[in-house]
């Protein structure tokens, strides 16, 4: 594997790594994790195989393993932290989440959003990423029949939830 070829997958493990956190800086640490470790252990990659797949693996490992450890770890809040809880974030948009937003119609973004977990990543996956049932099977480490499961399921949600948005 070489660095630009893995390289060129930056903006797909970005846009999923986003979906996974629903956070910018966490996105850009995850997918600076996941090329951390994919540069480490590139002697592991099989030629041959999809590159891609094997990039959003990592990431999805990582995510998972970061989730893990945050919830082991004890939540300090100092006392500003809690008296500006409720103020409006001042911070403007980043460019990442202005594409996002231009890219996905405003109904269909929340719709996606407010799906669960597994839903939005295996149709994420699949209707955005355009992975295999295969790779997101093994991306996600369920089985094929579950991805199918959770893709039809997240479908009907996403046309229920959008369904419910358009009518008067």
């Amino acid at each position: 594997m070489l660095p630009e070829e893995a390289l060129q997958h930056v903006n797909s493990l970005y846009g999923a790594a986003l979906r996974f956190t629903r956070n910018p800086a966490d996105a850009e640490d995850l997918v600076q994790e996941t090329y951390l470790k994919a540069f480490r252990f590139a002697a592991r990659f099989e030629p041959g195989t999809s590159l891609k797949a094997w990039l959003h693996t990592i990431l999805y490992n990582t995510f998972l393993n970061t989730r893990r450890q945050a919830a082991r770890e004890p939540v300090v809040a100092g006392g500003d932290v809690v008296e500006n809880s409720g103020a409006p974030e001042s911070r403007s948009p980043t460019p990442e989440q202005l594409l996002l937003r231009r890219a996905l119609d405003g109904d269909l973004q929340a719709a996606v959003d407010s799906l669960p977990d597994a839903f939005r990543q295996a149709v994420w996956l699949r209707d955005v990423e355009e992975f295999s049932y295969r790779e997101i099977a093994d991306i996600l480490q369920v089985a094929p029949g579950t991805v199918m499961s959770r893709i039809s399921r997240g479908r009907r949600m996403l046309h229920d939830r959008l369904a419910g948005c358009r009518t008067p």
